[in-house]
């Protein structure tokens, strides 16, 4: 599962690494997807989406300010995650984080955080190391997401770089998807019960017709996984 380790100075500014794709509900929504094969859905792709920054996002997704150099580890690694969400999300939106019971300084200890973006609540698990040693000035400590993380913008961008215009196939056209949520949090490997769709040549035994994708989570990480269901 998505994890990685962060090293901080209790003097020093976080040093936070980025990576690429997740309390909200596990609910499933959206149509059948038998039902939406036999119609457009209503959110046609037509190209890139504004906003959604694959690669170099510059400040765009930052948040600002920076705790102070003096800042309280509670602190530090709270600005941390909201970092990491919006790594993970790639549109910029509106977080929040927060460790209701603090961060314990004690090593292998594991504190729990929830971090919000455009309202969808992500639990968090962070795990000072087990090298830790009381007083100590450099706290290292990881930090994992335990749901996956719809973000409707990125999907959007993600069907059309692998099925839209530009995408080079040539048995694709007339790309669509549900209206999906700005965010919203399931289970890892979760169907979300949201699809997409394409208008393919050779969709229902060779014949022209939609083809309906299935919007599932990423088992484990980041990503989705889109399957073309009969």
């Amino acid at each position: 599962m998505r994890s990685h380790r962060v090293v901080i100075g209790v003097t020093a500014v976080t040093a936070v690494a980025l990576l690429s794709a997740g309390c909200g509900s596990d609910d499933t929504a959206g149509g059948d997807g038998a039902n939406a094969a036999a119609k457009a859905l209503p959110v046609a792709i037509t190209g890139s989406q504004a906003d959604v920054y694959m690669r170099d996002s510059g400040d765009k997704l930052r948040v600002t300010p920076i705790p102070e150099i003096g800042a309280p580890l509670e602190q530090k690694v709270e600005h941390a995650l909201r970092e990491d969400v919006l790594s993970i999300a790639k549109v910029p939106g509106k977080t929040s984080a927060k460790c209701a019971d603090g961060v314990t300084k004690k090593a292998g200890a594991v504190s729990r955080c929830v971090v919000t973006y455009e309202g969808a609540e992500i639990p968090y698990e962070v795990k000072i190391g087990d090298s830790y040693t009381s007083g100590s000035s450099i706290i290292s400590y990881t930090k994992e997401p335990k749901k996956g993380l719809l973000v409707g913008k990125l999907v959007y961008q993600l069907i059309n770089d692998q099925y839209g215009s530009e995408s080079g196939r040539t048995d694709a056209s007339k790309v669509a998807c549900d209206k999906l949520p700005a965010a919203k949090t399931f289970a890892y490997g979760a169907d979300t019960g949201y699809t997409c769709q394409y208008w393919g040549k050779y969709a229902a035994e060779g014949e022209p017709g939609y083809r309906t994708l299935q919007i599932k989570l990423a088992t484990q990480g980041s990503g989705y996984g889109f399957n073309e269901l009969d």
